[in-house]
C-alpha cells in the first residue's frame, strides 16, 4: 500500500497526515505522540478515528503538524486521520460520519476591535 496522505484543520492549526499499512507507530513532528501530546486526553482525541473503526495497531502515521495551541493541533491530527481512513475505504464513511471526524470545526477566533479591551468587551461606561 502507498502512503495516503490528508490535511486536517482546526482554529490555526495545521496538521499534515500520511498514513500507510505498518506495525501501529504514531509519529508527530518527528517525536512519538506520547512525548508530544503529553495528556491522555490529547493522545485520545487525536487517535478517535482509529479507535472508533477499531483499527489501533494496523497503521503507521506519520504528521507534520504546525501552529494553535495543543487541543486544536489534536483536533487536526483527527480529521486528517479521519479524511486519510476514507481514502483507504471508503466504507468507513457511515461510521466516521456518526462520530462527527469528517466535519471541520469553523470556529474561529473573533478580532479585537479598536477602541475595545477585547473582540466584544467594552471599556466600563461612564455617566458622569
Amino acid at each position: 500500500m502507498e502512503v495516503i496522505n490528508a490535511l486536517g484543520r482546526r482554529k490555526a492549526a495545521v496538521a499534515r497526515v500520511y498514513l500507510r499499512e505498518g506495525k501501529g507507530s504514531f509519529i508527530v513532528n518527528d517525536r512519538e505522540i506520547e512525548n508530544f501530546f503529553p495528556t491522555e486526553t490529547l493522545q485520545y482525541i487525536a487517535k478517535q478515528p482509529l479507535n472508533v473503526l477499531g483499527l489501533e495497531g494496523k497503521y503507521d502515521i506519520k504528521v507534520n503538524i504546525f501552529g494553535g495551541g495543543v487541543k486544536g493541533q489534536a483536533e487536526a491530527v483527527r480529521l486528517g486521520i479521519a479524511r486519510a481512513l476514507l481514502e483507504v475505504n471508503p466504507e468507513f464513511r457511515p461510521a466516521l460520519k456518526k462520530e462527527g471526524f469528517l466535519t471541520r470545526d469553523p470556529r474561529e477566533v473573533e478580532r479585537k476591535k479598536p477602541g475595545q479591551p477585547k473582540a466584544r468587551k467594552k471599556f466600563q461606561f461612564s455617566k458622569r
